[in-house]
């Protein structure tokens, strides 16, 4: 059982309307490359890098280095947070 800094750390990682919006390009697009999700959520590098990095803080994406690329794919974590979201729209 998670403690509830644990939780807090979970639900602030995806707390932002950007943040969800690339949980759910991520899961259609497993794999996919950082400079791809800034193009298919119409932002800035920069700022889906530091989305990206916080998700990957609160555990709900994994970033696997190939050579000079970045994917990024859900965990199981991100896809049960993209189910709450939903649940709750």
């Amino acid at each position: 059982m998670m403690n509830v800094r644990q939780v807090e750390k979970i639900v602030k990682g995806f707390a932002n309307r950007r943040r969800i919006q690339i949980l759910m390009i991520i899961e259609n697009n497993p794999g996919i490359t950082l400079y791809e999700i800034a193009q298919k959520a119409k932002i800035r590098f920069r700022n889906a890098s530091e989305h990206t990095r916080k998700l990957a803080e609160a555990e709900l994406i994994v970033k696997k280095y190939k050579a000079q690329t970045v994917e990024h794919r859900l965990t199981d974590r991100g896809r049960k947070a993209l189910k709450f979201c939903r649940i709750i729209e």
